[in-house]
Formats: structure tokens, C-alpha cells, sequence
């Protein structure tokens, strides 16, 4: 098995003059400045960076996109995979470089291309899965060419999140900065000053209000600490990023219309796994052991779980599948129907596809609905601080009218 890569953080000098900071990963401190030797630079100064603040070490989205892609077009073309991987080590990042550069070496060895995947962690499990499937065939090409289709619809889908999640995000940082300048200056400045003037005339502040002054002067007179904190908060954060990111997705998997976007998106990537295993003539059940383990959600997995049980204790397929509930009524009856005509590779095909464009429209429709939901948050948050104010204010002039 290959050694885990560490990253460093390196500053080095660049050959056309002045200095280069960035991160490079290696098996040790010699193997990384290596790396850098490569790149025509001149460390100066190489600092392994933590494991817990270097991230998961998984190659980035963009880059296995470029990957598939650039085997998909050179393959297919005949080139040998070495070439291929030489071509591909030089289209990606400099993050994803030491992998594919082991990669190359491991097949040039002899190795077989899933297994230096595999043992250098340059894909998930599924993806190793559907390139190992496509080599007992001889179609590397092809299976890199539909993994590129869906890496590339995940980009468009996420670049779509980005853009649309820019306003909202605006938003709500001006709603959270407001707020604290409320909360630490304005809330407990104007209070005392009603605060005076009720105590003069025998009342006080609502319990609101005093609560919310309270937690403005705490933070306006301990801010150090609350930095502090708030930084601890962040970095625990990331160090537990994984079991808080499992936590979140189990959630946002109960919500009303979270729940659709993620049955979509598992879906997706279902079908398109078993498309790419179909095609290589893989066996069905086969293919379902390979392709389940990539869906998170909860009742579909089970679901697909117990067809393939009962497939291999020789159910009938058809039946089998109309018990998938999971799944819309459409979505089987097209399945059953190309299990009848033998054409399940097209029907996984097309399902991949329709999946994907039903991603991407109930995701425009959740931004649509998440975009007045934090403005509605930021009416909240400001106005509850201005209503602290208001009902004191409010409490004196009727007693002054009265």
C-alpha cells in the first residue's frame, strides 16, 4: 500500500526571479521538496502542515474532471495510458500532480490503472469501481468519458449554488455585522438612557430588553474573549469537519425540501454508476454491489439493498423493482419496461441524465425558496433588536401622554 501523502506549505524562489507560497504534497519533507525541484522551483522554506487543517487529501472536483476528461480523449484516440497520464499530470493543479505522477509510475510497473487508483486514493470507491469494470473490457475511454458527464454536471450545479448563493450570503453577513453594532452600542446605550427615565417614574425595562442589554455589554466588554472563542469555535470546526458534515446531511435529509434534492442527487449518481457498469458487461447484481455503497440516502439504500438480496436468490427483476418506492413511479416503470426489451444500459443512461436535469431544477427552485428565507432571518434579527428599543420608547410616551 502507498504511504499517505503529507502537505507542506512551502515558500520558494521562482527561476525568472521573486518568491512563490503555495502547498505541495509529498510522502516526507525530501519527497515534497522534490516536487518542487520539478516545477522549476527553489525551496526555501518547506512546514509540514497538520492533518487535521490540511483537509481530507481527496483530489479536488475540477481536477478528476480534467482526468477523465483528458483520458476520454486520448484513449479513445489509442494513445497508450502511460502517454496519457504524462498529458494528464501536466492539465492538473499542483495539489493533484504527486498522485497522478504515482499513478503513472505504478502502471508504467506494471500495475494495474484501478489499483494504483485505488492505492493512492485518486478516486473514491465507486469511481475505482467503474474504471476497474471498464478494464476487463478495454474501455477505459468510455468510462472516463461518462465520469467526465458527471463531474462536469456536478461543476455546473455547484458554479449554479455559487452564483445564486452570492446575494443571500451578502446579505446575511450586512444582517449579522448590523446586528452586532446594535447589539454591542446601540441596544445598551439608548437602554440605560429608558432605563433612567422609567426607574424615575417607578417601572422598568421589559425583561426583553434587559436580557438583550445584558448580552450586548457582555460581549462590548469582553470581546477578547469572544474573539477568542469564536476562533476556537472555527478551528474545532475544522478539525471535526467530517462528523459535523455527516451530521448536516443526515439533517438536511429530513427537511421538506431538502429531502427531494438529495433523493435526486443519490439518484444521479445511482444511475450513473450503473450505466458505466452496465456498459462494460458487468453483471446486474454485481454492478448493484458496486453502485449502492455510493447512496447516502437512508430508504433508497435499503431498499436497493434488498433487491439485490432477492436478486441473487433469484427473484424476478421486474417485481423487484417495482418495490423500490424510493424511486417515482416513472423512474420504475421505465426500468421495468427496458428490463423486458434487455436494454438496461440505455434506460440507466437516459435515468442518469433525467436525474441530473431534475437535480439541477429542484436546486434552482431551493435557492428560490432559501433567498426570501434569510431575508426574512435578517427582518428578524434586526428588527427584533429594534423592537427591544421601540417598546420601552413606545412604554414612556404613553406614560408622558397618559
Amino acid at each position: 500500500m502507498a504511504t499517505a501523502a503529507s502537505s507542506f506549505l512551502y515558500l520558494a524562489t521562482r527561476p525568472e526571479g521573486g518568491y512563490r507560497m503555495g502547498t505541495v504534497q509529498g510522502k516526507d519533507e525530501r519527497h515534497a521538496v522534490a516536487q518542487l525541484r520539478k516545477q522549476r522551483l527553489v525551496p526555501v522554506r518547506t512546514v509540514e502542515i497538520p492533518k487535521w487543517a490540511a483537509g481530507t487529501g481527496k483530489v479536488a472536483l475540477k481536477d478528476q474532471g480534467e482526468i477523465h476528461q483528458q483520458l476520454a480523449q486520448l484513449l479513445t484516440r489509442g494513445v497508450p495510458l502511460v502517454e496519457a497520464l504524462e498529458v494528464v499530470e501536466q492539465s492538473v493543479s499542483a495539489t493533484a500532480q504527486p498522485k497522478v505522477t504515482k499513478v503513472r509510475e505504478m502502471v508504467s510497473a506494471g500495475s494495474a490503472f484501478s489499483n494504483a487508483c485505488f492505492q493512492t486514493k485518486l478516486f473514491d470507491d465507486v469511481t475505482v469501481a467503474v474504471y476497474s469494470a471498464a478494464e476487463k473490457t478495454g474501455d477505459l475511454g468510455g468510462a472516463a468519458g461518462q465520469l467526465n458527464q458527471s463531474v462536469r454536471r456536478q461543476l455546473a450545479i455547484r458554479g449554479k449554488v455559487g452564483t445564486l448563493l452570492a446575494y443571500p450570503a451578502m446579505v446575511l453577513m450586512i444582517s449579522i455585522a448590523s446586528s452586532l453594532v446594535l447589539l454591542t452600542y446601540v441596544v445598551p446605550k439608548v437602554g440605560l438612557t429608558l432605563q433612567e427615565q422609567l426607574a424615575s417614574q417607578g417601572g422598568q425595562l421589559p425583561l426583553y430588553t434587559r436580557v438583550l442589554m445584558a448580552v450586548g455589554i457582555f460581549i462590548r466588554d469582553n470581546w477578547m474573549w469572544v474573539l477568542l472563542a469564536t476562533v476556537v469555535a472555527i478551528v474545532a470546526a475544522i478539525a471535526f469537519r467530517a462528523k459535523l458534515l455527516l451530521l448536516a446531511q443526515a439533517g438536511l435529509r429530513r427537511l421538506p425540501v431538502m429531502k427531494d434534492v438529495v433523493l435526486a442527487q443519490e439518484s444521479a449518481r445511482f444511475f450513473t454508476v450503473m450505466s458505466a457498469m452496465s456498459r462494460t458487461g458487468i453483471p446486474l447484481a454485481d454492478s448493484l454491489g458496486v453502485a449502492i455503497p455510493s447512496v447516502q440516502h437512508t430508504q433508497l439504500r435499503q431498499q436497493l439493498m434488498h433487491l439485490r438480496t432477492r436478486l441473487i436468490e433469484g427473484g424476478v427483476l421486474r417485481q423487484l423493482i417495482d418495490k423500490v418506492s424510493a424511486l417515482p413511479v416513472g423512474t420504475r416503470r421505465l426500468m421495468i419496461a427496458a428490463e423486458r426489451s434487455g436494454d438496461l444500459q440505455q434506460a440507466f443512461e437516459t435515468l442518469g441524465k433525467d436525474m441530473e436535469d431534475e437535480l439541477d431544477r429542484r436546486t434552482s427552485r431551493l435557492l428560490a425558496i432559501l433567498e426570501p428565507g434569510l431575508i426574512v432571518v435578517m427582518a428578524v434579527l434586526i428588527g427584533g433588536l429594534i423592537l427591544s428599543i421601540m417598546i420601552p420608547m413606545l412604554t414612556i410616551t404613553g406614560q408622558i401622554g397618559g
